[in-house]
């Protein structure tokens, strides 16, 4: 996450969820700021009805959210509101096809977090992003070690990752998806400084021109 946001620039930043979880630190934005339905974040909302202008944010991340939302499509339907033209949504999810999602179907959507949850494989996010005009980049996978909370058992499956990484990568129980709001024929605007040194030569001063003999005659 800290790799992807890190090369996000703008002005306004938000973390949608888990805010006990700094997940805007390595993003250089002036105002970042969290939301949650619970918690303490800065601003207390519903996920699925944003209390923010329309395309008024750069960055929106949306960490475990969908997974766990009960209106999925209409929390990305708000983000696709709040934000701007080329602003980006960084989405963190769980994988359904891998070692996690298997403990999931054990638990039979039923135990303490994260195990209750819907999960979404990233063609399928992809596929929700695509419908609603951004372009989307998959930032990678992760955590392809079994879900096992001993400090022992995590340093026996440490080799999991290297292995994962490399033999398996769409098989981590967790992925970060990058999407990019397009919009049709928006163009980047910038300052008119032709038209400002066209002003700036029309109020300088110019010479008066002579006046024609024949002219100065029939004047006379």
């Amino acid at each position: 996450m800290d790799a992807v946001v890190a090369d996000i620039f703008g002005y306004n930043a938000l973390q949608l969820g888990l805010p006990e979880r700094a997940l805007l630190r390595a993003n250089r934005m002036p105002f970042r700021f969290s939301c949650s339905r619970l918690g303490e974040a800065a601003v207390l909302a519903n996920d699925d009805a944003l209390p923010f202008a329309t395309a008024s944010l750069d960055l929106v991340v949306l960490p475990h959210v969908l997974e766990f939302a009960r209106r999925p499509h209409h929390v990305l339907r708000e983000v696709e509101r709040v934000l701007v033209p080329e602003g980006s949504v960084v989405i963190s999810g769980f994988n359904p096809y891998s070692l996690w999602g298997i403990r999931r179907l054990l638990a039979r959507k039923r135990g303490a977090f994260p195990w209750r949850g819907q999960y979404l494989s990233v063609p399928r996010v992809r596929d929700w992003l695509t419908l609603l005009g951004f372009e989307t980049q998959t930032g990678g996978f992760g955590c392809y070690a079994p879900a096992v909370s001993s400090p022992a058992w995590i340093e026996r499956w440490r080799f999991a990752e290297k292995a994962g990484a490399r033999w398996w990568p769409v098989c981590g129980a967790a992925y970060v998806v990058q999407g990019i709001k397009r919009v049709q024929g928006t163009r980047l605007i910038l300052p008119n400084w032709r038209e400002k040194r066209v002003s700036a030569k029309r109020l300088s001063p110019v010479a008066q021109r002579d006046i024609h003999p024949e002219s100065a005659r029939k004047t006379q």
